[in-house]
């Protein structure tokens, strides 16, 4: 393994070779390893991928700071996390631009159940405060992952209201695991480490600059089933997650201020341009997201009376497995693709089989 961690780590650092080459690349040949020993011809012939990029695969010799990484994965017990691992956030997956690589520290399962970002300014006001502690107060007894970036403000807020309602939360860094930033921060992270957890795609010596928060606000987006504004202006990082979560077609959320409030002026922008659902409470999120708790299944006899496609009749097999579940979810545990799955949910719906909830949830009738 130790072999195939330093291909993988040297994937994320050839130069020129971004996440979407990088998968491109996974893909194609299975393992980093392969990437590496693959010949030059073969790799500049596959699409999206050149001459350019070939030869800097196959000219990478920077093997020592690799091997650095990996002494200090190793001394700091750091989980590293693949695109092809098991444990790799499933919903990053259908990311176009999902990261090659992650370095996390923690003990949440980022592929729980139910994950949600919670953002905002890094300038609150009382109002934004107790609009975030309450929303994760009441989501305390669904047992949700509070994703958030460790920024100051609603980010900070966020984090410690979940640790206070002992729900497991995760901090996106924009930087490498051997820092904290902001460095007051350091005690709230230690406590996430071991209630939640830290993620980044940056490797050690990755400093905070201002270019990798738009890369770290993208896991922030991709990782959680929505995404909730609290309180943001015009112009920020809160809108660019947004803007993100739903090109990866997650929902958005937001909580709407006072029209003459410049803090609440991008949670107001998002919700009049339709870019995010309207949120009061967590009432309404919990509905939208359809986790609220089912009565007892009732026996699924219509589809007796049918005859399902092979690809339908995967997905009920799934749906048999769980009360509700996402279509992110159906799409990898099925290994269909993305059309194959929406035309067959369609036609199940059709035949009354399936129903369709809120937030791109599945159940049986």
């Amino acid at each position: 393994m130790h072999q195939e961690l330093l291909y993988r780590i040297a994937l994320t650092a050839a130069p020129n070779i971004g996440a979407v080459q990088a998968k491109i690349l996974v893909d194609h040949f299975g393992s980093a390893e392969n990437i590496f020993k693959a010949k030059k011809d073969y790799l500049e012939n596959i699409q999206g991928i050149g001459t350019a990029r070939a030869k800097n695969i196959k000219s990478f010799e920077d093997f020592t700071a690799v091997e650095a990484e990996i002494e200090f994965i190793e001394k700091y017990k750091i989980q590293t996390l693949f695109l092809t691992d098991v444990e790799y956030p499933k919903r990053l997956l259908n990311c176009y631009d999902a990261p090659t690589m992650l370095y996390y520290r923690g003990t949440a399962d980022l592929n729980n159940s139910k994950v949600i970002s919670i953002i905002g300014t890094r300038n609150n006001t009382e109002y934004g405060r107790q609009i975030t502690e309450q929303l994760v107060s009441d989501l305390q007894s669904f047992k949700a992952i509070i994703v958030s970036g460790l920024a100051y403000g609603i980010d900070t807020i966020a984090h410690k209201a979940a640790l206070h309602n002992n729900l497991q939360t995760v901090g996106v860094l924009a930087h490498g695991l051997d820092k904290i930033y902001p460095r007051l921060h350091l005690s709230l992270a230690k406590q996430m480490t071991m209630y939640g957890g830290l993620l980044t795609e940056f490797p050690k010596g990755t400093l905070p600059d201002k270019h990798n928060f738009p890369r770290r606000n993208r896991i922030v987006a991709g990782m959680a089933d929505a995404t909730i504004v609290i309180e943001t202006a015009f112009k920020g990082g809160s809108i660019i997650t947004a803007e993100l979560a739903n090109g990866y077609n997650r929902d958005v959320f937001a909580f709407p201020g006072r029209i003459n409030d410049a803090k609440s002026a991008g949670c107001n922008h998002l919700i009049k341009n339709n870019k995010a659902i309207l949120l009061n409470n967590a009432e309404e999120l919990i509905e939208w997201l359809g986790w609220k708790e089912k009565k007892a299944k009732r026996k699924h006899q219509k589809e007796l009376f049918i005859t399902l496609t092979g690809d339908e009749q995967i997905l009920v097999d799934l749906l048999k497995e769980k009360d509700t579940i996402h279509i992110d979810e159906l799409h990898i545990k099925s290994g269909l693709n993305s059309s194959s799955v929406a035309a067959a949910l369609l036609n199940l719906e059709f035949e009354n089989v399936i129903n369709p909830l809120p937030g791109k949830v599945y159940k049986l009738v």
